[in-house]
């Protein structure tokens, strides 16, 4: 996802020279090409994500498009009092990029696992958030996010490495979920690159007859109501998949325009993390399978409930 993204966002900054990429101390490796391509349009904050922050909206609010970039919690968590207060108050053109959502730094540990910050980002108000399934979907909520106005959480995972299937016509359009597999017998709501796991699942489930609706949710804020009143009452079993905590991600924003709405499925469970830490270290597919987010636990489980 990481180079899908900064490969479009080349293509605009060839274009645009409004638009800054802000750095703490990060990715010299892959932005090498960008830098010496762009040098006006890169900046290297330093491990000072605060102060990037605060130095990207002020450049927001004097009219360039910034974008910051960093690990998942630390472009995120460290400097949430900064996106919070200076970029979302401001609704400014801050453009907030993490690359490792998830279990993607696995074997580096606590520090570096993300798993509540889509929780956190969603609920601060006058900000995007976006979590993409698929190479496509990142290039295109890339484009997205930089002809849109306002703040923006992009974050990127270093699992699922293909295209989502889709139909060639399609556009991307953010708050608009996309339907990746049809059925009519249950959903599958999905945010990230875990979305390899859920195709396995919905693999195995049409080799039981089960025809099951995969859903990528990749806007999380602000959700796709319609998409899933429609899978309610349609499929009337419900099921979400994201690595992140099951607290306030997308689970439960599902869950709140159920609740809302009045409109109740017959079965509806959350995949995702617990409330806990994780004091174990490893890959990111050791970990899935450590907390219950592989395909066969999760597929075990869905059929189960059906």
């Amino acid at each position: 996802m990481r180079d899908q993204f900064i490969q479009r966002l080349s293509e605009h900054v060839a274009k645009e020279k409004d638009i800054l990429l802000v750095t703490g101390d990060l990715g010299f490796g892959v932005f090498n090409k960008f830098r010496e391509d762009f040098p006006e349009n890169f900046i290297n904050a330093g491990v000072a994500e605060q102060n990037m922050t605060g130095m990207a909206t002020g450049l927001a609010l004097a009219g360039k498009r910034v974008i910051t970039y960093s690990i998942g919690n630390f472009c995120t968590l460290r400097c949430l009092e900064q996106i919070r207060n200076d970029a979302c108050y401001h609704d400014a053109n801050v453009k907030v990029v993490s690359i490792g959502g998830g279990f993607s730094y696995g074997p580096l540990g606590v520090s570096h696992h993300a798993t509540e910050d889509l929780s956190i980002m969603r609920a601060l108000p006058n900000l995007v958030s976006l979590a993409p399934c698929g190479y496509w979907e990142t290039r295109e909520a890339t484009s997205a996010m930089l002809k849109t106005p306002g703040t923006f959480y992009l974050r990127l995972d270093k699992s699922y490495g293909e295209d989502s299937p889709r139909d060639p016509s399609e556009k991307f359009e953010v708050g608009k979920a996309r339907v990746l597999e049809q059925g009519d017998d249950c959903t599958i709501f999905v945010s990230g690159g875990i979305l390899e796991e859920v195709l396995k699942v919905h693999s195995m489930l049409k080799d039981r007859g089960i025809q099951a609706r995969v859903v990528s949710m990749h806007t999380i804020s602000p959700i796709d109501k319609n998409a899933i009143l429609d899978a309610v009452k349609t499929t009337q079993k419900i099921f979400t998949v994201e690595e992140n905590t099951i607290l306030g991600g997308l689970g439960s924003a599902v869950a709140e325009v159920v609740v809302d709405s009045g409109v109740y499925p017959k079965t509806f469970q959350r995949f995702g993390l617990q409330a806990e830490f994780s004091s174990i270290v490893g890959s990111q597919q050791y970990l899935r399978k450590c907390y219950e987010l592989d395909s066969e636990t999760i597929f075990a489980k869905i059929l189960k409930s059906l």
